[in-house]
Formats: structure tokens, C-alpha cells, sequence
């Protein structure tokens, strides 16, 4: 893990320079921010309608088609990096060089949703001034356009021009490709060359708050396997027959749930099956199971999550789980096995410098400061693929509601906010030498 650069500017940070009223500068990116409002909107609504389905390979390439201009035309480079290799659509790499020896930058989004082709829940709806509904309305198809106005923002300002930024707009986020390690090979060496990582999908709210995310949860995922001697269900708990696969992996569920717990530390299990045979499907989203109330079930299986927010919380959690599945349980053998996904993004002193540095702005333009959000609150995302290399920051596109859900909803006036918000913290970090 590297140093975290902005650890020393700690002190800095508490002078009362963080409460200076904006420069004419960015009164110029606030005020093309809000001249911008309607473009910015359509660009919404145009890439919303778009189908973008992780598994909608052209759809997410038609994606980079309608983003890619915007970059280029702010002198970006733009490239389109093929994931053919993982079974997904493609990634988006966009370069802006700056002025050597500033600080680089590094802006993550995604272009894919989780809704398919099939979904009934396809296109662009404004519900009323403030409010628009829509796949990837907000998540992160609005995380998009809200880098693309702040950007935009900043080259009216003249800020962007020596700014060093590296763009990353991942084509998989939503269901990433396997292996990990080829899928997210090119934003993991992005993250080894910036400075600072900030990360557009949505602004986390708790009690009607704006908040800062400077932690996100890992994502994996474990499977339990028991296989068990088999016969007539009236020897069950006999010496000779035993419990059976079934009441074998209730207990060691059980034992999950007493023994596991510890703050941040989240295990679902999310898929069970049971008797005579059992074994999960292809997609590990389904399993099919056979039985009969007079036979000992010789099979159970179990899959679930595991959520944690450091890798020593992973592999704590992952040991106490191993020496369960390791126990007597009579008559059975249980074996267990691990997919780890999304690495956790840790809450760092560098993380929340970023956060005090956004809170610098927050003051600037006159809003409320943010606060740390829970990291139960959020889920994993691709900024934890470079948090271990470089202070991060999640959060920075809008706010919305039901995102997931055909009720995902948008908060417009959030766009404008966040927007203003990045483009002043991009523009002050980017002036930074390294």
C-alpha cells in the first residue's frame, strides 16, 4: 500500500482558508453549472434511454458512443478498452495531461445498469421539476453526466486545462466479469498512477443529510456443501445414520449467526436447498433439490454474502467460518468455499482528509458540511479496486431513491449540486503539485 499524500495537510485544513468565499473562478463554474442545466438533462435522458444491461454488450458500447464525444471534446483522449475475454462489452479510458508535476487525478462511473433488454423498465421519465425516473437514472448513468458537467464547468473556468485526469468508466460494475483480475486490470493500474480517486455513483443522504463516503464494504461471496449417509428417516439421529445433510447445515448457519457477528461484519445467506439431492444451478442463482419425508437428506447446500470493511475483517471472519464448517456433525462432512469480489474500500486518515478537503468546498459554496456515512449504509463499488493504492473518495454523483428498483428516481437539483461540488474540489486538487 502506498503512502497517503494528503495525510500531512491535516493541519492545513483547520485554518480559516477553508471558509474563503469563491474566487471569480469558480463563480464561473458555478454559474455554467446552472447555464448548463438543460444540456446536461438531455444528455441524461439520452444515455438513460439506451438500454445498458450489463449483459447488453452493444447496448453498453452505445453508451460509450453517446460519452465518449463529451470527453473528447474537453481534450480528452478517449479509448475503448474490449473486455471480450471476460464475456462483457468494454470499458472507457479517458486522458486529459495537464501540466506536469500537478496532482492526477482519477473519476470512476460505470456505464452499465441491472436492468436487461427484457426489462420492462426502459426509458427516460420526467416526473416533475425536480424528480426524472429511469434505468441508471441516477446509478450511474446520473453519476456520468454530473463528471461530464463538472468537467465541462471547468474548462469554462480555465481550470482544466493543467489539470491531469484520468477518467474510468467501467462497463461491468454492475456484474463484473471473471476473472476479477483481468476485468479490473486497467482501472487497478489507473489507481496505481493517481493521486486521488473520486467516485461518481450516487450522494449517500441519513436523515435527510448530504454525507461523504469515505468507506465502502467488500462484497464476496461462500457456499457450504454437506453430504451425509443416507437411509430411512426412522434411524435419523442414530448412532449408525446420524442427523443428515439437513440438520448439519442448520447448525452451522446457526453457528454463523452466534458466533461471526463483530461491527461491519454482515453474512447473508441467501440461497438454501436440501434432501435426498441438492446441488445449485449454473448461474449459482437457483438450485434444485429432491426429497421425501421418509428418507435422511443426503445433500444441503447454502451460498450467501460476506461483507467486511478490511481485509483483516475478511480473513478473521473467513477463519472463525472455516473452523465451523470443520466441526463433528454426525453422519455429515461439510466443505466450504470462498468467491471473493470487491475488496473493501478502508476508512484511511487520506480518505478523510479527501472528505475535510470536500468540506472545504461545502463552505465555499455556502452548504452544510457532510458528515462520514455508516458504511453499512453503502454498498461495494469499483473504488474499492484502488482504494488500497490512493486516498479515495465515494459519493460524488446525485442523490436518488429505488435505484435497482423500476422505481428509481433521481433528484435533479442534486445533479447541479454535486456537479459544483466536484468541479471546485477537482480544480483545487488539481492545481496541487504531487
Amino acid at each position: 500500500m502506498t503512502l497517503r499524500p494528503f495525510a500531512s495537510l491535516a493541519l492545513v485544513l483547520a485554518t480559516p482558508a477553508i471558509a474563503a468565499p469563491p474566487t471569480p473562478t469558480e463563480r464561473t463554474m458555478v454559474a455554467t453549472v446552472d447555464a448548463e442545466q438543460a444540456r446536461t438533462l438531455a444528455l441524461l435522458e439520452r444515455a438513460v434511454n439506451q438500454n445498458s444491461g450489463t449483459r447488453n454488450l452493444a447496448g453498453v458500447k452505445a453508451v460509450h458512443d453517446i460519452f465518449a464525444p463529451e470527453f473528447a471534446a474537453l481534450g480528452f483522449a478517449v479509448r475503448w478498452v474490449p473486455q471480450d475475454s471476460v464475456g462483457r462489452a468494454g470499458h472507457v479510458i479517458a486522458t486529459h495531461k495537464g501540466k506536469p508535476g500537478r496532482k492526477r487525478l482519477l473519476l470512476i462511473g460505470h456505464l452499465d445498469t441491472v436492468f436487461e433488454p427484457d426489462s420492462s423498465f426502459l426509458m427516460f421519465e420526467r416526473i416533475d421539476a425536480e424528480h426524472a425516473r429511469g434505468p441508471g437514472v441516477a446509478d450511474d448513468k446520473g453519476g456520468d453526466v454530473t463528471m461530464i458537467a463538472a468537467l465541462r464547468a471547468m474548462a469554462k473556468a480555465g481550470t482544466l486545462k493543467d489539470a491531469n485526469i484520468e477518467a474510468v468508466l467501467t462497463g461491468d460494475e454492475e456484474e463484473a466479469g471473471l476473472p476479477l483480475d483481468a476485468a479490473r486490470a486497467d482501472l487497478v493500474a489507473a489507481g496505481r498512477r493517481a493521486d486521488v480517486a473520486l467516485d461518481f455513483e450516487g450522494l449517500a443522504r441519513d436523515g435527510g443529510r448530504d454525507m461523504g463516503s469515505v468507506a465502502r464494504r467488500s462484497a464476496g461471496n461462500w457456499t457450504v456443501t454437506v453430504s451425509a449417509k443416507s437411509g430411512h428417516s426412522s434411524g435419523v439421529f442414530s448412532e449408525f445414520a446420524g442427523d443428515g445433510a439437513v440438520y448439519a447445515l442448520a447448525r452451522i448457519l446457526a453457528a454463523f449467526r452466534a458466533e461471526l457477528p463483530e461491527p461491519n461484519l454482515t453474512f447473508n445467506a441467501g440461497l438454501i436447498a436440501g434432501g435426498a439431492t441438492a446441488a445449485l444451478g449454473a448461474d449459482e442463482a437457483r438450485a434444485e433439490a429432491t426429497g421425501k419425508t421418509n428418507i435422511i437428506p443426503a445433500a444441503a447446500v447454502a451460498r450467501g454474502d460476506l461483507r467486511a470493511l478490511s481485509p483483516d475483517q475478511i480473513a478473521r471472519a473467513e477463519a472463525r467460518m472455516r473452523a465451523i464448517v470443520a466441526r463433528d456433525y454426525p453422519g455429515a462432512k461439510a466443505e466450504l468455499t470462498f468467491d471473493n469480489k470487491y475488496p473493501p474500500m478502508a476508512p484511511t486518515p487520506g480518505n478523510r482528509v479527501l472528505l475535510a478537503r470536500l468540506n472545504a468546498v461545502n463552505a465555499t459554496l455556502g452548504l452544510e458540511p457532510m458528515g462520514e456515512l455508516d458504511p453499512l449504509k453503502r454498498g461495494a463499488g469499483d473504488i474499492s479496486f484502488v482504494a488500497a493504492d490512493v486516498d479515495s473518495l465515494a459519493g460524488l454523483g446525485p442523490a436518488s431513491e429505488g435505484d435497482h428498483t423500476p422505481r428509481e428516481t433521481v433528484d435533479i437539483p442534486s445533479i447541479w449540486k454535486q456537479a459544483k461540488r466536484a468541479a471546485l474540489l477537482m480544480s483545487r486538487l488539481a492545481a496541487e503539485k504531487r
